[in-house]
């Protein structure tokens, strides 16, 4: 009985162990503080393209307005 209860969390043990590795090399050793700051990076590229698109309108508008 005892045997049993031993191999039973050394192979628990072990499945935690594997889940682990394949988790870190899928992800990476990022720390959430780096994929926030990573996430806060894109999302000032995406409001910077977003802007730049709504000034060109803005601007082509103007152009448009100028010549009527």
């Amino acid at each position: 009985m005892a045997r049993q209860v031993i191999g039973s969390l050394l192979v628990a043990l072990a499945l935690v162990a594997i889940a682990i590795v394949v988790v870190t090399a899928q992800f990476g050793p990022t720390s959430a503080a780096e994929q926030e700051a990573r996430e806060e990076r894109l999302d000032q590229r995406i409001d910077a393209r977003e802007q730049l698109r709504k000034d060109r309108e803005d601007a082509l508008k103007d152009a448009q307005d100028g010549r009527d």
